[in-house]
């Protein structure tokens, strides 16, 4: 019996040495959630609230100035030609 006495004593320092060294970590642990909950979270929420319109907007926005890339090359052969008409006419 004395040896089952001696392991759980050593069992039970153990647990509380265990206990102690741990402590610490968990507090870390539980500021950090609250960081993350509190700051990071809700900056994160605001960022993807104001990114997606943007997004959306770019996308919109990407398509018209193809469009108005296309028509200033058309404009460039256009005025170009017409340029060499002038100095063939003059």
């Amino acid at each position: 019996m004395v040896d089952n006495e001696l392991l759980l004593a050593i069992s039970g320092l153990l647990d509380a040495k265990l206990d102690a060294k741990l402590e610490p970590i968990q507090n870390d642990i539980r500021n950090i959630k609250l960081d993350i909950e509190n700051d990071i979270k809700p900056q994160l929420r605001l960022l993807a609230e104001n990114y997606v319109p943007a997004a959306i907007r770019f996308e919109s926005e990407s398509a018209k100035i193809s469009a108005l890339e296309a028509d200033v090359e058309i404009m460039k052969k256009v005025i170009s030609k017409h340029s060499e008409k002038l100095q063939q006419l003059a």
